[in-house]
């Protein structure tokens, strides 16, 4: 904690975080990457509790179903590693062994959310993602509905594995909770599997590399090999996510604007040569995480990123969206049709089922995983049409 200018380390618990950031302390906690900032304090409400506990018994850390642990083959959620024995997750002390466990208890939930490329930090000496704002999500959602409707995609991964990105596409076609993929039995996986085959026509390839290791010039390659292996040529590419890429042309020491700025233009030439629509996502800075509301000037790290954008979406939440189930959309930038034609909308989120859903537009309108999504037609026709062509 930074006091009177000076830095004061101290072992807290998560959920002093919130006064002290209210009272104007600066806060940085301890991760993997060293000491990082802390951006804001999130109260996610009552969950079902999920114990993690490593083998020795040294370390055990409590959350709920969707917590990320960093594990030997990516970030895994707690529901996805309950009940699966012992498995390596990362501490302080290296790789332990450790399981996970479903107690059934209703526990309180907080998170933080840091300033780093990487969103992990210690808990417990666990290392554990941070709160996210739902870009892997909605990315995840849209790769499922872009194959659902016949186009082919590529999902670049930096961040999650390519089994993790590959079970939340999976619980989107399937709408079912991704904690019951792994609990399917192999004979209802492949029927489900085969009838999905009857109506989508898409092709989906997932490819993963480490953090900041890929630029443009390993995309082009891997495009390269895919049509010559395979005949796989994508209509849509997600690349998960701009800020974790690096540069082909300008190393770091450049400065971020210039950096991020070069990223983002080399993705842009690369959909260019290819004549591929391609999707990314970046972060807000610290004043438009702390805001409700935001533009272009929010954008993390590099103003250049949004000179090189077509099309610019931000995903918005608060306290009384989260609590209908909502999530909001805005139009910051678009240089295919006018920024006042429906400008924001809400959106339904099911992040058990990886799923975005149809909802009034007023947010008078929610439903719980079981329920039917409301669908108001008369807005959802000119959302399709505005973005058609």
């Amino acid at each position: 904690m930074n006091i009177n200018n000076q830095w004061i380390e101290k072992e807290i618990e998560i959920g002093s975080v919130k006064q002290l950031l209210d009272n104007g302390y600066e806060i940085e906690v301890d991760s993997p990457d060293g000491f990082i900032p802390v951006n804001f304090f999130i109260d996610k409400g009552i969950y079902k509790e999920y114990v993690l506990t490593t083998s020795d018994g040294s370390d055990v850390i409590s959350c709920n179903d969707d917590h990320l642990f960093e594990t030997a083959v990516g970030w895994v959620s707690a529901k996805v590693l309950v009940d699966r024995g012992y498995f390596n997750v990362l501490t302080r002390d290296g790789f332990k062994e450790a399981s996970v466990e479903y107690t059934g208890v209703d526990i309180p939930i907080v998170d933080i959310n840091v300033e780093h490329e990487n969103h992990r930090y210690y808990t417990e000496n666990i290392s554990s993602h941070n709160t996210g704002g739902g870009k892997s999500l909605t990315m995840c959602h849209m790769a499922a509905a872009n194959i659902a409707i016949g186009k082919n995609v590529l999902y670049i991964t930096m961040e999650m594995s390519e089994e993790w990105i590959g079970k939340r596409i999976d619980a989107n076609l399937f709408d079912i909770n991704i904690g019951d993929i792994d609990k399917m039995d192999k004979d209802k996986f492949i029927n489900t599997i085969n009838k999905l085959k009857t109506k989508t026509h898409g092709t989906l390839k997932i490819k993963e590399y480490p953090t900041s290791s890929a630029n443009v010039g390993h995309f082009r390659h891997l495009l390269h090999e895919y049509k010559m292996k395979f005949n796989f040529i994508p209509d849509i590419i997600y690349i998960d996510y701009l800020n974790i890429c690096s540069s082909f042309r300008r190393n770091a020491n450049s400065g971020m604007y210039e950096y991020y700025k070069s990223i983002a233009e080399e993705i842009r030439a690369l959909a260019i040569e290819g004549d591929y629509c391609i999707w990314s996502a970046t972060q807000v800075n610290r004043d438009g995480l702390k805001s409700s509301d935001f533009d272009m000037t929010s954008t993390s790290e590099s103003m250049g990123v949004v000179h090189a954008l077509d099309f610019f979406l931000a995903i918005m939440s608060t306290d009384e969206l989260d609590a209908m189930g909502l999530i909001k959309f805005k139009q910051l930038k678009n240089r295919y049709g006018p920024l006042d034609y429906y400008n924001s909308f809400t959106v339904g989120i099911n992040k058990s089922n990886m799923r975005l859903f149809d909802a009034k537009q007023d947010g008078s309108v929610t439903r719980s995983d079981n329920e039917t999504s409301p669908v108001d037609n008369d807005l959802k026709n000119k959302f399709e049409a505005a973005f058609s062509s």
